[in-house]
């Protein structure tokens, strides 16, 4: 008997195993065939009415820029200093054009660059680390792409003036194309600038020019610099590394100013390309991306430029606020996405009209910030900009999102981010939340006119406390209103608040 039971218990481990094997194959032949990646999921492909374009963009700086005087202990070179601007240009294409070149990977190569920076970032910077993070990241989102095709036409380079007739797109008085407006876009602290690739490109196939920035400042993993013939490799880094070190307020400091420097680079490359120097620029790109930007001549409607941000990126775009617009910060409105706590003080001297967004996590989540309650300071700073500024400004909670919602994490590993984070919202749809609010706001910047949540009254003065039940229960399911601009202007015609009609 005992033989018989052991037996069968032999036959059913191996079944078992026969399973396990069987469906593994399946699994990874079915990954392979459809293009997936092993454990992860694709990125979705963008839902405007435009399809999307990418181009990598690096431009000298010249002279450098050096910010400070602080320097690497183990190579005395200037540990804050811009030699090149680099960003990722996401834009409205020409339909169903489609690139000769390969679509840019999620994870810029080497993975072995981003890795060492992830391992420093956990303070454990050894080969072991190293090796298990690389192969962690090869294995999650070694092979994904980004959709948007690269180096394709902007829609409307071939058409004719005629065929904008009517449109909501402002014609450009040389061409008769349309013009779109530009956003720039700061990533927060441990990424770079494909990690929101879904939220820019998303807004790019509603219309606008999406610039997003890859800061330099140690902030984050790893980056590689391509200069005049040059390449480095440049790591995460801490203030024990540098001389003199600085403390922690000033070294953020430092890196504010340098992620300021970088906005400001990044600007006048944009200006140039809209002045019709897209041919030098190209020629000049080390990463041999952007034929097509000497058709891009007046296509920018640089008059329409907004600063935006997540994190430590928010921050740095409250700060390129000040003095806002002026001519090295032209901006006219800033996308300000969870900004404040570890990345330093906010700057309240803000003359333009702003939308904050708190993802739930950080709304929810008591946490001191420079003495008072970190909600509170935010709500104080955009109550200010309304009352004191006289501009139309909002403060939001966007229900059932966590600090990473924004970005592409969520998308590619959808059931890991929601496990880990406590993130509620369905990932596509946090995204599209994000997408909307801002294609609103920019809209708002074009006509004047409130539209979805923005139209909406104070709903919650502090986070979870409800006044007022938002009428629209798409929007109540997904909203949370704690500043409006009828808080302190109640009647139309002030602050520059159009009646509805």
């Amino acid at each position: 008997m005992s033989l018989i039971h052991l037996g069968w218990t032999t036959l059913r481990r191996h079944r078992v195993r026969y399973w396990f094997i069987g469906l593994s194959v399946f699994y990874v032949v079915y990954c392979v065939s459809h293009g997936m990646p092993l454990l992860s999921s694709k990125l979705p492909e963008y839902t405007g009415e435009y399809d999307v374009g990418t181009i990598d963009l690096e431009v000298p700086v010249t002279p450098p820029r050096r910010i400070g005087e602080v320097i690497y202990k183990d190579t005395s070179r200037p540990a804050f200093e811009v030699d090149t601007v680099l960003f990722s240009l996401f834009y409205p294409a020409t339909k169903g054009e489609i690139s000769r070149k390969d679509k840019h990977l999620w994870v810029p190569r080497p993975i072995g660059l981003h890795a060492e920076g992830y391992a420093k970032f956990a303070h454990s910077h050894n080969w072991f680390t190293k090796k298990l993070i690389g192969l962690g990241l090869w294995s999650l989102a070694g092979g994904i792409e980004v959709p948007a095709m690269v180096d394709v036409k902007m829609h409307g380079t071939v058409q004719s003036s005629k065929e904008y007739h009517g449109q909501d797109e402002q014609p450009d008085d040389d061409y008769g194309l349309p013009q779109f407006p530009v956003i720039v876009f700061s990533h927060g602290q441990a990424s770079s600038r494909t990690s929101y690739t879904q939220y820019c490109a998303e807004l790019a196939s509603r219309g606008f020019v999406v610039a997003a920035l890859e800061h330099r400042d140690g902030s984050g993993p790893g980056t590689i610099l391509l200069g005049n013939r040059t390449m480095k490799q440049l790591l995460h880094f801490g203030a024990s590394e540098l001389q003199p070190s600085p403390d922690g307020p000033k070294l953020k400091m430092l890196q504010l100013d340098m992620r300021q420097a970088e906005v400001e680079e990044c600007v006048n490359v944009l200006r140039r390309i809209n002045a019709g120097e897209g041919l030098e620029i190209f020629n000049n790109n080390p990463r041999h991306e952007g034929q097509v930007l000497p058709e891009w001549r007046s296509r920018l409607d640089l008059k329409r430029i907004v600063i935006g941000g997540h994190s430590y990126g928010a921050t740095l775009a409250l700060q390129a606020l000040k003095g806002a617009p002026s001519h090295a910060l032209p901006f006219v409105g800033g996308l300000i996405l969870d900004p404040g706590k570890s990345s330093g003080p906010l700057n309240h001297d803000i003359d333009a009209p702003v939308v904050v967004v708190h993802s739930q996590s950080w709304s929810s989540k008591m946490s001191i910030f420079h003495g008072r309650p970190h909600f509170e300071v935010v709500k104080g700073l955009v109550e200010s900009i309304t009352a004191d500024r006289k501009k139309l400004a909002w403060f939001l909670t966007a229900k059932g999102t966590t600090h990473p919602s924004v970005t592409d994490a969520p998308l590619i590993q959808p059931f890991l981010l929601s496990w880990t984070t406590g993130a509620t919202i369905d990932v596509k749809e946090g995204v599209h939340q994000y997408v909307q609010v801002s294609h609103d706001f920019m809209k708002y910047l074009e006509d004047g006119h409130r539209r979805g949540v923005l139209k909406e009254e104070v709903s919650h003065p502090t986070y979870n406390e409800q006044t007022r039940e938002i009428a629209n229960k798409d929007i109540a399911k997904f909203w949370q209103v704690h500043v409006a601009p009828t808080t302190f202007c109640p009647y139309p015609g002030l602050c520059g608040i159009e009646e509805d009609k």
